[in-house]
């Protein structure tokens, strides 16, 4: 399970969230068997989509982010309840890019820069939210930050990090977001940006045995942080065999019955977690008879 930590400042000036999400990106590395620099870009997304689902109000609310930026992996997507557990799809997961010149994976240039950062919020009502920004550079951290000071307006601080092994495995992911509330003074902001400044990447921190405990104490700083909540969260797919069904039960009769012309199941297979499901068309295409006649 990955940690997850929410926080305040004891003045109510500053909102904290932190993620120790390795365990969520392993799970994801096992499920899509990406490239190094796909993991790190669909890593990010995760981390901030689970961060984002646990500041919706309610635990059946959701979040979904979409990075379509032009870059060779194609469509991201990250999908979070509101308590935080996350899952994600890559259109193109084993994409292989050079390194940076300072050595580092090239997120930006996998992901693109050309494109959009949509957020879609469902919170129980009619019609979703949705907001959606230009990308700033597709490594993820600055296109979230931009995000909120454009469509919340909300000054927000967000890192972001994925540490992937030479044999592709996940050695350290996490993240966490700060937010400046309107009770945050100068003096808040001033230490708030000292802190950051002095922060070294959040990789680097987990290495060396921090958590998102001391990720909040160190970032809030001189500024009494309080916990809010601590919690695990995971990769979670949602899928299932019935929704599967309830699915191709929205086909046209027309478009079901040719799926069943041939005999044969029909293989479904989630984008979330590979997941297959054999569904017999013919015997949905009678259950929807049967319906229909049992209406009349």
């Amino acid at each position: 399970m990955a940690k997850l930590i929410r926080g305040i400042s004891e003045d109510g000036g500053v909102l904290f969230c932190a993620l120790d999400s390795t365990e969520i990106v392993r799970e994801a590395e096992r499920i899509h068997k990406p490239s190094a620099v796909v993991s790190a870009a669909l890593g990010r997304l995760l981390t901030a989509a689970s961060m984002m689902g646990v500041m919706l109000k309610s635990e059946q609310d959701s979040v979904t982010l979409r990075v379509k930026g032009g870059g060779p992996a194609g469509l991201l997507i990250a999908v979070s309840d509101g308590s935080g557990n996350v899952r994600g799809y890559v259109e193109n997961p084993t994409v292989h890019l050079p390194s940076r010149a300072d050595g580092k994976l090239d997120v930006g240039g996998v992901v693109g820069r050309d494109g959009t950062l949509s957020v879609v919020k469902d919170l129980g009502l009619k019609e979703p939210y949705v907001g959606q920004v230009p990308l700033v550079s597709g490594e993820i951290a600055e296109d979230i930050t931009a995000y909120y000071a454009a469509s919340e307006q909300t000054p927000t601080v967000c890192a972001l990090g994925v540490l992937v092994d030479r044999d592709l495995s996940i050695l350290a992911a996490g993240g966490y977001l700060a937010q400046l509330l309107p009770g945050a003074d100068e003096a808040d902001i001033d230490r708030l940006e000292k802190n950051i400044a002095s922060m070294p990447s959040v990789t680097t921190l987990l290495r060396e045995g921090g958590t998102p405990q001391s990720m909040m104490e160190q970032v809030l700083s001189g500024l009494a942080p309080q916990c809010l909540m601590e919690k695990d969260v995971c990769y979670r797919c949602t899928c299932s065999r019935a929704r599967t069904e309830r699915m191709l039960l929205s086909l046209k009769t027309s478009e079901l019955e040719e799926l069943a012309a041939d005999g044969k199941p029909i293989e479904v297979c989630c984008q979330f977690c590979d997941k297959k499901y054999r569904i017999d068309a013919a015997a949905l295409l009678q259950s929807r008879k049967e319906a229909a006649s049992q209406e009349k």
